[in-house]
């Protein structure tokens, strides 16, 4: 798996949980391991830039995902995924800080990135969370690899809970 995190904001994070998590997330999705994965960490005015530019929305978003190649995950565990280029998750610490302070489990920014980064994973993969039915199947996946990973590394206490509006 080809995954590189590429640190623009001026802001320290963990690159490594970032790609970790990432790696995790495809692996766990079952998404071919020659696949290719940006991602791209931005301060608050070039998220903002995105944000009013791809969904003509004002003010910067956590999150958001450009996908390439339209990967899904195969459908069958005997079917064989194929390869290609998955896209960007371009990822805001400022607001991810600001969430993780507002959330019902409080967390820290690192911890918000990496829930971010699996929710960008999946919009990458078609997820969606517009209906009810649609963001319960998301928000279950992303908690399961959320919590999947941090079982692996050894990490204690509650998960962050998903605050990806």
């Amino acid at each position: 798996m080809s995954i590189d995190v590429n640190n623009e904001s001026g802001t320290e994070v963990d690159e490594q949980a970032i790609l970790d998590i990432a790696r995790y997330a495809l692996a766990r999705m079952r998404i071919h391991p020659l696949s290719e994965l940006s991602v791209i960490v931005v301060d608050a005015e070039a998220m903002e830039q995105l944000h009013i530019q791809w969904m003509d929305l004002p003010g910067p978003t956590d999150v958001m995902s450009f996908p390439m190649d339209e990967l899904r995950p195969p459908s069958k565990d005997d079917d064989e995924p194929p390869q290609g280029l998955l896209g960007d998750i371009v990822l805001c610490p400022e607001v991810a800080e600001r969430q993780g302070k507002e959330a019902a489990t409080q967390h820290s920014m690192d911890e918000e990135l990496q829930l971010l980064t699996v929710h960008g994973v999946l919009h990458l993969l078609g997820y969606d969370h517009e209906e009810a039915d649609e963001k319960a199947e998301m928000f279950g996946l992303q908690a399961a690899i959320v919590d999947g990973w941090r079982a692996e590394k050894g990490m204690t206490g509650p998960s962050p809970a998903p605050t990806v509006s």
